[in-house]
């Protein structure tokens, strides 16, 4: 395979309601049957009408940049200081919804395309019936990746060919069946049209010849980028660490009062209590309960089940005042939180009768 990658000269300024398939005819007299467009996002949104007015600076314009990308985020993936990434109505994570503020008046902002796939086969559509020009588009757009420095183009809607090609159950050289790969060549497409767009060019499309031929282009549209989006139940890396900690913890600690079908491991329990210890009001006291005395609180409370989770007794201060009553009730609370991330349920034990109730509660 021999592939070549062109520039798409003087398209100039694109504004909402330019013709894109004539603008690209005209500049690119020369696309054949089987070429590759990849086409930047921006003019594609730009043509579209895809952008919002904001104030040229001040608190005003983060404040407006602000409201902008609540209303494409469809879900918080992670949050670092000013910086957000999200993910779009679409399907896509990326840093602030790939709003765009670059090559555009300071007064607007460019959001992404309202349906990238659609957009490349309008697009397609238009260059084959009006330019008699068969070739495959891909609307592209840059990203970070979570585990390296630096940025990419990658393909957000395609038209005329596959996403993926996929190879499984083909066999290498030496008889492995392959079994996972699916290689992104859209994305790689994207990529190799960067490298002659580039940023500060004023080059908003790239012809990548070669990879497709007039003999195996093909006459559909094809599903489009949306088969590169991983689905969620896929998907491991669904949060930043962050924002995933802080889901576990609210997750745990809505665990259910209530014992689980068998006792907690004792190791576990002790992790909680050490987890606590250096957070508690001083000469807080918590115990974990032994299986004789266990046994003993299960024969002597009412409906105090034989499997119970864990039973952990808990002093407070003395002499003991209320204050340290309050502070204490909040010691339990984190001591709930810490058995709960362990995974472990808790069940507040009640005063079993006038005669054997003390200061002493229990989770």
């Amino acid at each position: 395979m021999k592939l070549e990658i062109l520039p798409v000269l003087g398209i100039g300024h694109v504004s909402e309601g330019d013709d894109l398939a004539t603008l690209i005819a005209t500049a690119a007299p020369w696309l054949r049957d089987g070429d590759v467009l990849v086409v930047t996002s921006k003019i594609v949104s730009k043509a579209e009408g895809r952008l919002v007015d904001v104030p040229a600076d001040g608190p005003e314009r983060q404040a407006a940049r602000d409201e902008v990308l609540a209303a494409e985020t469809a879900r918080v993936v992670a949050s670092r200081g000013t910086t957000r990434i999200v993910q779009t109505h679409h399907g896509f994570v990326m840093a602030s919804a790939g709003i765009d503020a670059s090559n555009v008046d300071k007064t607007r902002l460019v959001l992404l395309p309202k349906d990238p796939d659609a957009s490349a086969r309008a697009l397609r559509t238009a260059l084959r019936e009006r330019f008699d020009r068969n070739v495959a588009v891909i609307i592209s757009d840059t990203m970070g990746r979570p585990w390296r420095n630096g940025l990419t183009d990658v393909a957000l809607g395609v038209a005329g060919m596959d996403a993926i090609r996929d190879h499984r159950g083909e066999f290498d050289p030496y008889g492995n069946e392959l079994h996972l790969t699916q290689m992104a060549v859209v994305d790689e497409l994207a990529g190799a049209g960067e490298l002659i767009k580039g940023k500060i060019d004023q080059v908003p499309v790239a012809v990548v010849r070669g990879y497709l031929s007039a003999a195996t282009n093909r006459d559909e549209d094809g599903a489009g980028a949306s088969a590169l989006i991983r689905d969620a139940a896929y998907d491991l890396f669904s949060l930043g660490t962050a924002e995933a900690r802080a889901a576990g913890l609210a997750a745990a600690a809505a665990l259910p009062d209530g014992p689980g079908e068998t006792p907690a491991d004792p190791a576990a329990i002790r992790r909680a209590i050490d987890a606590v210890a250096a957070v508690v009001a001083p000469g807080t006291v918590f115990t974990l309960v032994a299986d004789d005395l266990r046994a003993g609180l299960t024969a002597a409370v009412p409906g105090w089940p034989e499997a119970a989770t864990a039973l952990v007794l808990g002093s407070p201060p003395t002499p003991v005042d209320p204050v340290d009553l309050v502070r204490f009730g909040a010691d339990l609370h984190r001591l709930r939180v810490a058995l709960a991330v362990e995974g472990i349920p808790s069940l507040l034990l009640p005063p079993p009768d006038a005669s054997t109730a003390s200061a002493a509660l229990a989770l």
